[in-house]
């Protein structure tokens, strides 16, 4: 990396923290991010017995509002909005006309608004491609730079939070949430996650992410909680095989062969990516999004070639790790239909070595604390 790239590259509000707990930090969307604080597995396990606390306040954060802003989100995006309560949240996905998924969000139902979720690397073309289709009397305001986002994530989350929250906290269903305040500091509490594991996700306003991230980890002191780098938040959710935007899933890529069918709403009416989509299931998919094991000790990791019945498919493996809890390598990989079933052989060729695989059933860790 060069200095002038690395000199571009932004902060989020804890980045300094990050650097007196000596996090390794590093480039990712743009952003210097702690990967690590100690080991990987370590934190891994903190958050699968714990509880961790990440700072996720590089992705970015979208208020959307107006009359037609409900038709408008139902419009560019694959799940059903109109029927989204105030007060819930949702997983969808923007697509393009073609099926290609644009980006993976989520979205929250704020009563005479909603906030967008997106991934961080896809911030710019995801607000570029609202505000194209965006009717008008619709607004699609950017409230990243302004906002910050902590995850605290393990079996122990609510016990760190409850004494720190101005509402009942335990209360709070799966992708529901509220606004209240933590430690007095406004903040919009809201039970989701990417880990498997019982969680919550706060967003607050950029000057309160060091005071709140202060008191969570003294009040988390006595249930175990430690800081945890986005290496262990990626090990954690490849073991629920929680799609990671531009591995499993991107713009070549649409939800029905990744998997992610379940929030795809034919019945809904005309969206964007609508017609696409309905043809593939009409006429069947051609290859799918399996999770599968190494049979052998070897390390998978994304680009890895991946062989069927002696040839190469021409696919890759899309994510890969051993994974800290089951302690043995798993990845996910696309197979063409008829072979992505579980039990099917095949090969990852690794440092020019093939190494055999099996398609194994997902996910692969089951015992997590989230409460669906």
């Amino acid at each position: 990396m060069t200095e002038t790239t690395a000199a571009a590259l932004k902060e989020t509000p804890l980045t300094p923290l990050h650097r007196e707990l000596g996090a390794r930090l590093v480039p990712f969307a743009g952003y210097w991010m702690p990967v690590q604080y100690h080991s990987i597995s370590e934190e891994h396990r903190t958050v699968r017995e714990a509880a961790g606390l990440f700072d996720v306040s590089h992705m970015g954060e979208f208020r959307i509002s107006g009359a037609g802003a409900a038709a408008f989100l139902d419009r560019v995006t694959v799940n059903d909005v109109a029927g989204l309560e105030s007060g819930r949240a949702q997983y969808s996905c923007l697509c393009r006309p073609g099926g290609g998924i644009l980006d993976d969000i989520v979205l929250y139902a704020l009563g005479n608004a909603y906030l967008m979720v997106v991934n961080a690397a896809n911030a710019e073309k995801d607000l570029a491609w609202l505000t194209e289709h965006a009717p008008p009397g619709v607004t699609v305001e950017d409230r990243s730079e302004e906002t910050a986002l902590l995850a605290l994530q393990g079996p122990r989350a609510a016990d760190v939070l409850a004494p720190l929250a101005g509402l009942d906290v335990r209360r709070l269903r799966y992708y529901h949430f509220a606004e209240g305040t933590v430690t007095g500091l406004p903040a919009l509490i809201s039970r989701t996650g990417y880990t498997g594991e019982d969680g919550f996700e706060l967003y607050v306003g950029s000057e309160a992410a060091v005071p709140l991230w202060s008191a969570l980890l003294e009040a988390g002191r006595e249930h175990g909680l430690q800081p945890a780098g986005l290496g262990a938040r990626d090990t954690l959710r490849l073991e629920m095989k929680y799609p990671l935007y531009g591995n499993d899933i991107d713009e070549s890529t649409h939800p029905l062969e990744a998997g992610l069918g379940w929030i795809v709403r034919l019945e809904k009416g005309d969206f964007i990516g609508r017609e696409a989509l309905a043809r593939v299931k009409a006429e069947g998919l051609r290859r799918k999004l399996v999770g599968f094991r190494l049979l052998e000790r070897a390390f998978p990791r994304p680009h890895h070639p991946v062989w069927l019945e002696g040839a190469p498919t021409g696919e890759e493996v899309r994510s890969g790790t051993v994974s800290p809890t089951l302690g043995w390598p798993i990845g996910t990989c696309y197979l063409p239909a008829a072979a992505a079933r579980r039990g099917t052989r095949f090969e990852v060729a690794i440092r020019g070595r093939r190494v055999a695989a099996e398609v194994v059933p997902t996910p692969f860790y089951r015992q997590g604390s989230v409460k669906a």
